[in-house]
């Protein structure tokens, strides 16, 4: 009831749109940051519990005509984990929860985005110093895994906004001196892909290969957004109409220009990963995004309770 009453339907409503990466089978130390499939089935029984879930595609056709319900949501992934389809979206059909899929296209069917290269690199590595001096990115001894986290934060913090090319061969690099394999099960086949898009899903682009489009010259941006939304509807056979900006921090990664970039190629609405819950004002094609980190039900409540009462105006 709380929750409904902060949030309101109709034109008053508050969407809150929730992010998430991956979902592990079981909980990983290395990435404390992701759920377990155990803890993402009780996140998605509280947020069926207490929310209205819509795709992406329909909240924001709603929220344009002023019929959101009460406590609307919608449950966002980004990349296209291949855990995503074999974890995340059992849990999900089990609640009948939607979902919107946001697939950065460079990576299916074997591939491995840059951040992934440099974690399994500081999982592999035996104890002792790595030294990544020689990129600019610091030496970090290793002895347990709380400093393997910290070493690989700091690295990836920097490394991500290294230049779009120069990042990605330099996180390969690192994977090699740590004899991280090439090829990887991590992200989805097409496959899978359209699996999911058969079994409900909905599926969104987000770009070819990842950049911070903020880096890239407007015609590069541009020519990123283009050829993922170009590649997800080849493989589905239909317009993709949603998009997520990489990294998405607004003013940091991507801005007013990209919107427009985004508007021009179709698109009906895009996220960013602003901390926030989309009022009425807010633009369709900067919608804010949130995730709770908490990992109990009581304080992952809280928190999209705080979210909604420190929103209200």
């Amino acid at each position: 009831m709380l929750f409904r009453a902060l949030s309101p339907a109709g034109a008053s409503a508050k969407l809150s749109i929730f992010i998430f990466h991956r979902v592990l089978p079981v909980a990983d130390p290395l990435l404390p940051f992701e759920p377990s499939a155990e803890e993402f089935a009780w996140m998605a029984r509280l947020i069926a519990g207490n929310f209205h879930v819509l795709s992406l595609g329909e909240a924001v056709r709603r929220r344009q005509a002023g019929t959101l319900p009460a406590a609307a949501a919608v449950i966002t992934f980004d990349d296209g984990y291949a855990d995503n389809f074999e974890v995340a979206w059992p849990i999900l059909a089990a609640h009948g929860l939607p979902a919107t899929f946001f697939i950065a296209t460079a990576f299916l069917d074997g591939g491995r985005m840059w951040n992934d290269e440099v974690i399994e690199a500081f999982r592999k590595v035996s104890p002792g110093e790595l030294d990544l001096r020689q990129f600019d990115l610091g030496s970090h001894t290793l002895s347990d895994t709380a400093s393997r986290i910290r070493g690989y934060e700091a690295v990836l913090g920097k490394l991500k906004y290294f230049e779009h090319h120069q990042r990605a061969a330099v996180a390969r690099e690192i994977g090699r001196q740590a004899a991280v394999p090439e090829h990887s099960e991590l992200m989805m086949s097409r496959g899978q892909l359209r699996k999911l898009r058969a079994a409900g899903a909905e599926i969104g682009a987000h770009t070819h290969t990842h950049p911070i489009l903020e880096g890239l010259p407007d015609e590069q941006a541009f020519a990123e957004i283009a050829a993922g939304k170009l590649e997800v509807e080849a493989i589905l056979g239909e317009t993709v109409s949603v998009f997520a900006y990489p990294n998405g921090v607004p003013g940091r990664d991507c801005s007013a220009r990209h919107g427009k970039m985004v508007e021009k190629l179709g698109f009906s609405a895009a996220v960013s990963t602003q901390p926030q819950f989309a009022n009425a004002q807010a633009d369709r094609f900067h919608l804010p995004r949130f995730t709770p980190w908490d990992r109990t039900p009581g304080r992952f409540a809280a928190r999209c309770l705080l979210q909604l009462w420190n929103s209200r105006a």
